[in-house]
């Protein structure tokens, strides 16, 4: 599990990916979102747009990220 630091109180999903350097840009994040599973909190997610708050997890692939 890697723990992702955010300034203030959310970070949006496409933003978090971005951040993680999972993805490099918002379109690539909406591309992975459509061909890939991702879950956050254990449920499956495809809005680049949801709002993550600390202690979050988002599981893409076989990567865990936590948001702190």
């Amino acid at each position: 599990m890697r723990e992702i630091p955010i300034r203030g109180d959310m970070i949006r999903l496409g933003e978090l990916l971005k951040l993680a350097g999972v993805v490099a840009t918002g379109g690539e994040a909406k591309l992975l979102l459509a061909s890939e599973e991702v879950r956050v909190n254990g449920e499956p997610e495809n809005r680049r747009g949801r709002q993550q708050r600390a202690g979050d997890e988002v599981l893409v692939g076989d990567e865990t990220l936590r948001v702190t």
